[in-house]
Parts: C-alpha cells; sequence; structure tokens
C-alpha cells in the first residue's frame, strides 16, 4: 500500500518538476512531543497508515493528486525561485562549449529509476530494453566525452511512457513529443511521470479496495491498539465524549440540547451503553468546530461527519421554509409548475453556509423571505389565468407579509417551527441508529414529507460511518461505558482481582 506521503491529496495537477523537492507533511494525529524520537516516527507511520486506510474504505472516490503549495504563499515563491534556478543551471550546462551534461545525467537516473517503478511484473523484455538503452555507466562515459544524444534519449523516453501511460495521458505525451529544447523535454518528462506515477497509484489503490474491504474492520482496530499501546492517553477524549453523553441521562434536562429529544429519566445504571452511545453519536453532528477535543476514535471521519452536520442544519431550515409556505399557499398551489422543487433550491442557494453564525443567517432569511414571496406570488398570478382551482384563498398583502415575517423569524433560536422540525429531524436520526440497520430505519415523520429524500439520505450517510465506526472500535468503547456507567459494579470487579 502506498504511504500517504508518497502523493499528497490536493485539488489539481500542479507539476513537481524537480526531484525531492516537495515538502512531506505530518500525518494527522501525531503523538505528543515528549514522545522518544524513533518512538515517535513509528507511531507516526502507524497513524499515517491507519488514515490512509480509513479513507480508502470510507471514501469511494478517494484518489491521489499531485500538489504544489499556493503560488502566493511563501512557499510557493520559494519553490518557484528554486525550481526556476534549477533549470536556469541546466540551461546554462546544456549551453555551454563544450555541454556540461552533470544536472541531465542526474535527471535522466530519476527518469530510469521512475520508469522501472511503472512497470509490471509481465514487463520482463521492456525492463531489459529499459535497462540497455538507459545504461547509466555508459551515459556518464558519453557525457564525459561530450557525445551524449539527449535527443534521441529523450525520444526513447517518451516513446515509452506513451506505451505505459493511461489514455487521459495521451496528450501529454503528444505535447512532448513536439518539443524540441532538451531543457523544455527534459522538464516536461518529469512533470508528466509525476502524474503517471500518481495514476499507478490510484491504480494500485483501486485494486487494493476489495481486499481492504474485508479486512478493515480488523486492520483498523489492530493498528489502533499498536497506538493506545504507545500512547495509553489516546482514549482520554473519547472517555470525555462518553461520559459527558451519559450525563446527558443523568441531568435529566427538560428538553434535549438543539432539538434533541430529551433523556429517559434515569440513574446512570438504568441507562444502557447502547442509548449512550448513541447519544454521543448524535452530539458528533453539533460538534463545535473551535473545539479540539474530538473524540479519538472518530476524529477520522470529523470532516465528513462536520459536512453532514451543516446539510443537517440546512435542512431544517429548509423543512421549516417549505412547511411555513405550502401551509400558507394550500396544496394546489405547492404542487403547481415545480414550485416545491423551484424552492428547494432557492432555499439551498441562499441558505448554504449562512448558518455558521447568526448575522450572516438573520440576513440570508430575510433575503429568502423576499424570494419566496417572488414565487409565491408568480405561481398564484399562474394559476388565476390558467383558471385553476386552490384549497383556500389567494394570500394577499397582510399573508405575504405574514408569511415573511415567519420565515425571517426562523434564524431566531427560540423559534417553536425551527425547534419543532429540529426535535422531528433528530428524532429521526435517533430511530435510525436504535434500529440497527438500513433496513430497519423508519420512513420519515409526515411533517418532514417535503425533505423525505434528503434527510433519508443524510441518515444513510450518517449511519453508514458510524456502523463501521462501531464495528472497529466497539471493543475499545465497552470498558469505558463499563466504568462511566456501572462505577461499583467496576470497582467490585478491581477488588476481586486484587
Amino acid at each position: 500500500m502506498p504511504n500517504v506521503n508518497e502523493v499528497k491529496e490536493a485539488n489539481g495537477e500542479t507539476p513537481i518538476d524537480i526531484p525531492c523537492l516537495q515538502k512531506l507533511d505530518s500525518p494527522t494525529g501525531s503523538p505528543t512531543k515528549g514522545t522518544p524520537l524513533p518512538e515517535r516516527a513509528e507511531l507516526e507511520g502507524c497513524v499515517s497508515n491507519l488514515s490512509l486506510a480509513h479513507e480508502i474504505v470510507m471514501n469511494q472516490d478517494f484518489c491521489f493528486r499531485q500538489t504544489s503549495p499556493p503560488k502566493d504563499s511563501l512557499e510557493g515563491r520559494v519553490t518557484e525561485v528554486v525550481h526556476r534556478a534549477f533549470w536556469d543551471v541546466l540551461q546554462e550546462q546544456l549551453s555551454s562549449c563544450p555541454p556540461n551534461y552533470s544536472h541531465a545525467v542526474t535527471l535522466l537516473q530519476e527518469v530510469k529509476a521512475t520508469l522501472l517503478s511503472l512497470l509490471l511484473p509481465g514487463h520482463a523484455r521492456l525492463r531489459a530494453q529499459l535497462d540497455e538503452v538507459l545504461d547509466l555507466p555508459l551515459i556518464q562515459q558519453q557525457a564525459h566525452h561530450g557525445a551524449l544524444d539527449l535527443p534521441r534519449l529523450a525520444a526513447y523516453v517518451t516513446s515509452t511512457m506513451g506505451s505505459l501511460c493511461a489514455p487521459v495521458r495521451d496528450p501529454d505525451i503528444r505535447a512532448l513529443q513536439g518539443l524540441s529544447d532538451p531543457v523544455d523535454i527534459l522538464r516536461d518528462i518529469l512533470r508528466v511521470l509525476g502524474l503517471m506515477k500518481t495514476d499507478m497509484v490510484n491504480f494500485t489503490v483501486q485494486n487494493l479496495r476489495p481486499h481492504l474491504l474485508q479486512q478493515a474492520v480488523q486492520y483498523e482496530r489492530t493498528k489502533f491498539q499498536q497506538i493506545l499501546d504507545k500512547e495509553p492517553a489516546s482514549l482520554d477524549r473519547t472517555t470525555a465524549w462518553l461520559r459527558g453523553a451519559a450525563q446527558e441521562f443523568v441531568s435529566k434536562p427538560s428538553s434535549g440540547p438543539e432539538g434533541v429529544p430529551p433523556p429517559p429519566d434515569g440513574a446512570p445504571g438504568s441507562v444502557s451503553p447502547t442509548a449512550v452511545l448513541n447519544r454521543a453519536c448524535l452530539n458528533l453532528l453539533r460538534w463545535d468546530p473551535q473545539d479540539h477535543n474530538y473524540p479519538e476514535t472518530v476524529v477520522m471521519d470529523r470532516v465528513r461527519l462536520d459536512s453532514l452536520g451543516r446539510s443537517l442544519n440546512l435542512l431544517v431550515l429548509e423543512a421549516a421554509v417549505l412547511l411555513l409556505t405550502t401551509t400558507h399557499c394550500g396544496g394546489t398551489v405547492s404542487s403547481q409548475h415545480g414550485f416545491v422543487g423551484k424552492l428547494k433550491k432557492t432555499i439551498t442557494a441562499l441558505l448554504e453556509g449562512s448558518h455558521s453564525r447568526s448575522c450572516d443567517l438573520q440576513g440570508a432569511l430575510q433575503g429568502l423571505a423576499e424570494q419566496v414571496l417572488v414565487q409565491v406570488r408568480s405561481v398564484q398570478e399562474g394559476s388565476v389565468q390558467e383558471g385553476s382551482v386552490q384549497e383556500g384563498p389567494l394570500l394577499d398583502r397582510d399573508g405575504l407579509e405574514l408569511l415573511k415575517r415567519q420565515i425571517s423569524d426562523l434564524g431566531k433560536a427560540d423559534n417553536p417551527v425551527r425547534k419543532l422540525i429540529g426535535e422531528r429531524v433528530w428524532g429521526y436520526l435517533q430511530a435510525t441508529l436504535e434500529a440497527g440497520s438500513q433496513q430497519g430505519a423508519p420512513a420519515p415523520p409526515p411533517a418532514l414529507r417535503l425533505v423525505g429524500a434528503e434527510l433519508t439520505s443524510l441518515a444513510s450517510s450518517f449511519w453508514r460511518i458510524l456502523h463501521f465506526n462501531r464495528s472497529v472500535f466497539g471493543p475499545f468503547y465497552a470498558p469505558i461505558l463499563r466504568k462511566v456507567l456501572f462505577p461499583e459494579r467496576e470497582a467490585e470487579m478491581g477488588e476481586d482481582s486484587r
């Protein structure tokens, strides 16, 4: 399996045209600074492999891409200067009389090593041909006597690359064949070889995925145990997370936080570990982005869970706006001209990302209210012109102003409609977790009918993440939950063992 540091994931194909100049990032979840250096390096490798394997399993679209630092950053500017200096030196060496081929030989050595790394076991004949044409001792002798034929070697390398590359790289190969300057040729050969290495890594990942899926649970559990053996404090935040969820049951709040149904009354011993774990998992969807005490056992899925949390907030607002609008407008108008579908697109476009801060949300809701009124008027006018029969009277100016005001008021945390929708949504997610399987998940409640497909999809993604997490980390959660919920029993067991 490729190490996560071999190819960094990014959002483009920025060329890396000089060997060994790219900075290696530390893997996520690095150990504490107090760990001895050899153990820390081993631990970082373990965390790196665990993160990589988990991402391959959980993200069906996972792939590696080349990356370079942003050009407007300090690192980007330094990298650009170093790259330019490297190729300027090569240009000067090749333009001198007699030519100096020292840099060129080094690059050809790297080109050969990269080509050999791209060969499959069945490429024995091509491997032998590479060793014959790119015979490094012979190339060094030719360079020493000023007889190195760079264009011939570049043509052979380009032809070999064309036979090895994926079809998506054919345009790059054709562009290479049209170059004549040796510096440009070597620069682009390295660039395209970098892309081909990335393609090969992604090909390996795709072939590895089915086998990794079969062993993923045991592999991740074993890797995490290795981390825990070296860093016993690696479950501290997980313990605090589960203890906080259990405390919600003990404190007997009159209402659940932010729309979550309140837990049943009872002492810790009367609450099931599954109920506590379900509540803890629901709490992940509203985790404060500024809170860095994220549970260690879920940190690899934090990006996914944070995204689901944002989608959930947006879904609550969308359902509330739809409920208010369709209630005011009546069933006939709401079903005409794709009204609900258009309204959904408007809500998503205007509210996306606005719920992170209350001031942004309030302004977005006011703008949304204006757009809703425009769409409602348009549908009502169309209904009148077509002679459609509407359930209930058309909204007059007062009715439209009331709808506008109610949509704007959704920005308030204590808004009754928003709270009601929030309770229904959180209740549905809780029921999905309690069902124990995606097939056993309940149907969305009637109040969420208009966002039923979106809610079902979100709940399915949430369940899939947590189901895999519990399969991996269940043995680590069990003793923590026993200590939290049954401290007396744990104390007795401890005395018995002594």
